[in-house]
């Protein structure tokens, strides 16, 4: 069963840039898998956490997007917390652009969310063209 997690907040602070998720724990220990997809009907992307047996699915619902511009546009590895464990969220440049890339222009995605990624990734989809 894919186990799906809300990230409630995003920190934009000058020691860098950091997701909080706020539910419980879980007690196995989390790895930053370097994969990306998107959610387009729940107009969020979705970060993999591995737990050595199985996917985390961290979901960065819209409200958290300037937060991932952020770190875009400030070439930082975003950190993410989850109670005791917080860790770099490898390959996040790469996984993100490369979902900016193929949701530009591309209503596979459906027109609401891609219209929402465009708007919201403006600047930086404009400094790669």
């Amino acid at each position: 069963m894919r186990k799906l997690v809300e990230v409630q907040n995003g920190i934009i602070s000058d020691e860098g840039i950091q997701f909080i998720v706020e539910a419980q724990e879980p007690f196995e220990a989390l790895e930053a898998s370097g994969r990306m997809i998107a959610d387009s009907d729940g107009h969020a992307f979705v970060y993999l956490l591995d737990t050595g047996t199985d996917y985390i699915y961290m979901q960065f619902k819209e409200v958290l997007w300037p937060a991932m511009l952020a770190a875009l546009q400030r070439k930082e590895v975003p950190l993410l917390q989850w109670g005791e464990q917080i860790m770099p969220l490898a390959s996040y440049h790469e996984e993100l652009w490369m979902l900016l890339e193929n949701i530009e222009g591309n209503d596979n995605y459906g027109g609401a969310f891609s219209s929402a990624v465009e708007k919201a990734f403006k600047e930086a989809l404009a400094s790669r063209a």
